[in-house]
């Protein structure tokens, strides 16, 4: 049974849903904004809270933990650039506008960006 358990598997094993996780919040952190698939930017969403709320810590052990989740380019600019964008906010870092459909499968997609607030 599936009670209580969070998030997609995305017809994947646990590692290789991992390294995926990682490569989709890679490639928010550093492009800034993403189109995916609908499912893929709500899971992306879900993870990115937890990891902005340690980087606004801006604190050691908070950076290291972010090295642990994430490759050394997105966790730096995650600690450096956009914590320090968002100071007063709590969550809502980011927002999914919905899109046409995809044309070879027909999935549902989605831009996934940053709010912005300066």
């Amino acid at each position: 049974m599936r009670h209580k358990k969070i998030g997609k598997k995305f017809g994947r094993k646990k590692g290789q849903k991992k390294a995926f996780q990682k490569s989709l919040l890679h490639n928010l952190i550093m492009k800034e904004k993403i189109i995916t698939t609908d499912v893929r930017a709500k899971e992306v969403t879900r993870l990115l809270g937890p990891l902005m709320t340690l980087a606004k810590k801006q604190n050691l052990a908070s950076y290291r933990e972010l090295l642990k989740k994430l490759p050394r380019k997105s966790a730096e600019k995650l600690f450096k650039d956009l914590a320090n964008r968002y100071p007063s906010k709590r969550s809502g870092f980011t927002r999914i506008i919905k899109l046409n459909r995809r044309l070879r499968d027909a999935a549902p997609q989605a831009l996934v960006a940053f709010v912005d607030e300066t």
